[in-house]
């Protein structure tokens, strides 16, 4: 994959784990009594952009989840700290940089010799 292809891929896995955040954020602001039960409908528009953003792979579904799912691991680790202010603990970091390496194993690993 070149690195436009890097870029992009990584750039849409990053949007897609965005959507899935924020559709999963909102209906736990009102659920907590943080928020009214009108976030119901952006939380339900967010998910849907992330359901939409996943088809736009073109790869088998299931390497898409597993790799997508790294990246997911280290956005919400990012919105951890940034939304709620929780820093990243040294484990934290270890297992994002594991799963990131693990996500490119799987990526990489469907190249042709």
């Amino acid at each position: 994959m070149e690195w436009t292809g890097f870029t992009r891929t990584f750039g849409l896995f990053f949007a897609t784990a965005i959507a899935e955040l924020v559709g999963c954020y909102l209906p736990l602001l009102w659920l907590s009594g943080k928020g009214g039960p009108w976030l119901l409908l952006p939380a339900a528009l967010s998910l849907a952009v992330f359901v939409w953003l996943l088809t736009l792979h073109p790869a088998a579904s299931g390497r898409v989840y597993a790799t997508y799912g790294a990246v997911y691991i280290a956005t919400a680790l990012g919105w951890l700290w940034l939304v709620d202010g929780v820093p990243p603990t040294w484990s934290n970091i270890a297992g994002v940089i594991l799963a990131l390496c693990g996500a490119g194993v799987i990526a990489m690993g469907q190249r042709p010799v």
